[in-house]
C-alpha cells in the first residue's frame, strides 16, 4: 500500500507540475524537446511530434526540456544524453521576459490550482469536516479576553448545549456562535453537569478569535496518527490505542496526556494503554523540543510523535461554499508551509524535522489507509509544498530561473552570460543534492532511533 500510494502521489504531482511548464511553453511557441516524469536515463518513452515523452529511472522529480534553454545541469538530469539545438525563433532564451516568466511560473501555478481543485472537490463530495462533539476539553485561562473570565469555571467534559439563542450540535457550531453573536452579554448553557455561564463578547475580531482559541474541544487520550520514526513509533504504539496513564499518573483526556508528556523531555516513561480490551504497558523514550510559550518565553518540552485522534462528522455544502472553502484552505496551507520554512531558517524548529522520500512514503501510506478523502487532502497539501519549495531562489529550481529572469529585467534586458548561468546552475545542483542527502540522513537516523 505504501509503495503504491507513494508512486501515485509523486507521479500525479510531478505530472501536474511539468504539465504546467509544457502547456505554457507550447502556448508561447517554445520548442519542447522532452517531457520526462523522473530523472536520469530514460526507462521507456515514445516520440509524438517534436516532443519525446519519457519515464526516467529516478522517480524523484521530472522536467520539461525546452529548446534554447541552455543548461548543463538539465543534461545531467537527462543522464548525459545529447540533445539537438533549436532555431532561434523557437528558443526559450530568445523569448521575451514575460513569456519566459510565464513558462517558468506555470509549474507552480498548476500545483496551486491542483490543490485548490482537490480541496474544492473533497468538500463538494464529502462535505465540511466538523468536530463531532460539543464537549469542552480544556479552557486556556491565560488567553481569555476581558469579559470572558467566567469560562474558567467550566469543567473539562462539560457539554455545550446552547450559545445565546443558538442550539449547537458540533464544535463548529460552538465556534461560529461565539464568532457571530453580537458584542455584549452572552449566556452559554452547558450540561454534564448543568451550568449557565455569562460572559461579555468583545467587539474586536482579534479578541473574539482569542476567545474561540481559548476553548478546546474534548479529545480522548488516545493515539491518532503516528509519526514514522518517532518515539511512539519505536515503542510500537498503534492508532486507536487508548492511553490511561503516564508513569502511573491517570489521564482522562488528550490535554492531560499532553501535559504529562511535555513535563518529561528526554525521559523514559511508561505508558499504560488499552488495546483490543487488554491493558498493556509500553516504555517510550521521549524527544526533547524547545518551544515558545504564549508569553514569549522558551522552554524545553517532551515530544512523543502522535497526533490527536480525529472525531469528525461531515456537513454537506453547496458548490459555491465548496469553492470558497477550497480557496481558504489553499491559502491557509500555503501560510503554514511558509511559516515552517521561516521557523526552519530561524531555528525555531529543528532541522531534524525535514524528511525525504522515506517520510513522504510513510505519510502517503497512512493517508491512503485513512480513506480517499484523507489521501486527496494529503496530495493537495503536498502539491502546495512542492510549489513553495520550487519557488526557492536556488538555481535549477523554478525560483532560481525566475531569479535569473529578474536580474535580466533589472539590468534592462542584459541577462547573465551562458557561462555565469551554468556556473550558478552547478552550484544550485550541488545545493539541491546536499538538501536531499540531509533529508535522507534525517530519515535514516529516525529509523535507527537516533
Amino acid at each position: 500500500m505504501t509503495i503504491i500510494a507513494t508512486l501515485i502521489v509523486l507521479g500525479v504531482l510531478i505530472f501536474v507540475h511539468e504539465l504546467g511548464h509544457f502547456a505554457a511553453a507550447k502556448a508561447v511557441g517554445v520548442e519542447v524537446q522532452r517531457f520526462s516524469i523522473g530523472l536520469g536515463p530514460k526507462l521507456f518513452g515514445f516520440q509524438w511530434g517534436e516532443t519525446e515523452y519519457v519515464i526516467s529511472w529516478i522517480p524523484l522529480g521530472g522536467y520539461v526540456k525546452m529548446g534554447g534553454m541552455e543548461d548543463e545541469v538539465m543534461e545531467r538530469l537527462e543522464g548525459g544524453e545529447e540533445v539537438h539545438r533549436t532555431p532561434p525563433e523557437r528558443a526559450f532564451d530568445h523569448k521575451p521576459i514575460w513569456a519566459r516568466t510565464l513558462v517558468i511560473s506555470a509549474g507552480v501555478i498548476m500545483n496551486m490550482l491542483f490543490a485548490f481543485a482537490v480541496y474544492t472537490f473533497v468538500v463538494a463530495k464529502w462535505g465540511v469536516a466538523e468536530i463531532g462533539t460539543t464537549r469542552v476539553g480544556m479552557v486556556m485561562v491565560e488567553t481569555l479576553p476581558d469579559g470572558a473570565e467566567a469560562l474558567a469555571r467550566v469543567e473539562p467534559g462539560s457539554r455545550v448545549v446552547r450559545v445565546g439563542e443558538r442550539v449547537v450540535e458540533d464544535w463548529g457550531d460552538v465556534q461560529r456562535a461565539l464568532l457571530e453573536a453580537p458584542p455584549g452579554p452572552l449566556v452559554i448553557e452547558l450540561d454534564d453537569p448543568p451550568q449557565r455561564v455569562e460572559i461579555t463578547l468583545p467587539p474586536e475580531e482579534t479578541a473574539r478569535r482569542a476567545l474561540v482559541g481559548s476553548i478546546a474541544h474534548w479529545a480522548d487520550a488516545a493515539v491518532g496518527q503516528v509519526n514514522p520514526g518517532s518515539p511512539a513509533d519505536r515503542a510500537g504504539l498503534q492508532e486507536g490505542d487508548q492511553i490511561v496513564a503516564v508513569d502511573g499518573v491517570p489521564v482522562s483526556n488528550w490535554y492531560e496526556f499532553v501535559r504529562q508528556i511535555e513535563a518529561r523531555p528526554g525521559q523514559r516513561v511508561a505508558l499504560t494503554i488499552v488495546r483490543d480490551g487488554r491493558e498493556l504497558v509500553r516504555t517510550v523514550t521521549l524527544d526533547a523540543d524547545e518551544v515558545e510559550g504564549p508569553d514569549g518565553t522558551r522552554r524545553v518540552v517532551g515530544r512523543i510523535g502522535i497526533f490527536q485522534p480525529l472525531q469528525v462528522t461531515y456537513e454537506p455544502v453547496g458548490l459555491a461554499e465548496a469553492v470558497r472553502y477550497g480557496f481558504r484552505e489553499t491559502v491557509a496551507v500555503t501560510g503554514l508551509i511558509l511559516d515552517f520554512l521561516k521557523d526552519l531558517i530561524t531555528r525555531e524548529v529543528s532541522p531534524r524535522s525535514v524528511g525525504s522520500i522515506v517520510t513522504i512514503g510513510a505519510a502517503s501510506g497512512q493517508a491512503a489507509e485513512a480513506g480517499a478523502d484523507a489521501f486527496l487532502r494529503f496530495m493537495a497539501l503536498f502539491s502546495i509544498n512542492l510549489a513553495v519549495l520550487n519557488l526557492l531562489p536556488i538555481p535549477v529550481l523554478d525560483g532560481g530561473h525566475l531569479l535569473f529572469i529578474a536580474i535580466e529585467a533589472l539590468r534592462g534586458g542584459r541577462g547573465l552570460t551562458l557561462e555565469q548561468k551554468m556556473r550558478w546552475s552547478n552550484v544550485g545542483f550541488i545545493i539541491v543534492m546536499a538538501l536531499m542527502l540531509w533529508a535522507l540522513s534525517n530519515d535514516v537516523l529516525r529509523l535507527l532511533g537516533l
